[in-house]
């Protein structure tokens, strides 16, 4: 059986796929962080990338390679950059060329939505206009999502205008004394939360500020709050940013479909609460390679 294989090397993980038009296996391991930091430079990232990667490509076994990819940026805009993306973009690079197979390169946000509509079981939101949220450490985007060649351009209209929903999440869990990134250990203590509480962050059309929820949730914690209570206060009141600012898109836009991709939208409760979504598992919500292994079999079988 031929395969597609794609990399994925981001400030947060590293990832390596195969894809064989249907289905496919992701191989992925999150970066290493020091207790109490959050975070790495991207110096640290990209070392712990090029250590990382021969283990993580052993994982996925031998194939039949008939193309490679890679994410080469965080966008697919021309100022988009991030070095920790050379890690995966020169081993993909370099054994294309080995096996004599195309490249093709792509965005790490083309490849959340890819991956996303996947998993989904909606790979037909690549061929169609969509609504998506790109929920991340490093990025709170509402994207205005439409097909570009065998990918999809991204037009951001809207999301956080200061801390992303990462942020907020890994920022409350540093004051919890949680491990970095508090993603799953936050998701798990709302759970057992005695008050329902949440603020409700200002929303302006599409865009909203998390600052807000980030100071009320500091003193909370400094006034006695248990950390389950914090927890659901924190996600809450973030569920209730995204929220408003999806209403107001569908009522710009239209009643389109809301795919929901990055590692914050494998939490529990955004999954429960938000009404009409579409959500990938959570192991395609987080970061991964299989978006890239995804477009570049639609890459090479585009070009015959």
């Amino acid at each position: 059986m031929s395969f597609s294989v794609g990399f994925d090397t981001s400030n947060y993980t590293t990832s390596c796929a195969r894809f064989d038009g249907v289905g496919g296996v992701n191989s992925g391991r999150l970066l290493d962080v020091k207790p109490g930091e959050l975070g790495l430079r991207q110096s640290e990232a990209l070392f712990s990338h090029v250590k990382r990667l021969p283990e993580i490509v052993e994982k996925l076994g031998k194939t039949d390679i008939i193309a490679v990819g890679a994410s080469e940026k965080p966008r697919e805009t021309e100022d988009s950059y991030m070095p920790c993306f050379l890690a995966g973009v020169a081993t993909a690079k370099s054994l294309a060329t080995l096996l004599g197979v195309p490249y093709f390169g792509f965005s790490h946000q083309q490849g959340h939505i890819a991956a996303a509509s996947w998993s989904a079981g909606r790979l037909d939101l690549l061929e169609r206009e969509h609504l998506a949220w790109h929920l991340s450490g490093g990025t709170t985007e509402l994207l205005y999502v439409r097909p570009m060649g065998v990918a999809v351009k991204c037009e951001i209209i809207g999301g956080t205008q200061d801390v992303s929903a990462g942020q907020l999440i890994d920022r409350a869990g540093q004051a919890l004394g949680l491990q970095f990134p508090a993603g799953k250990a936050l998701d798990a203590l709302s759970k057992s939360a005695s008050v329902m509480d949440m603020y409700k962050p200002k929303v302006a059309g599409m865009s909203f500020s998390l600052s807000g929820v980030e100071q009320k949730m500091h003193k909370m914690i400094d006034s006695g709050e248990s950390a389950e209570n914090v927890a659901y206060f924190t996600l809450r009141s973030m569920i209730a940013a995204v929220e408003g600012a999806t209403k107001n898109a569908m009522a710009k836009f239209g009643d389109l479909p809301v795919l929901y991709s990055g590692g914050v939208a494998s939490n529990s409760l955004l999954r429960k609460t938000v009404q009409g979504g579409i959500f990938a598992e959570p192991q395609y919500s987080t970061d991964n390679a299989m978006g890239t292994a995804i477009l570049t079999w639609r890459a090479v079988n585009a070009d015959g």
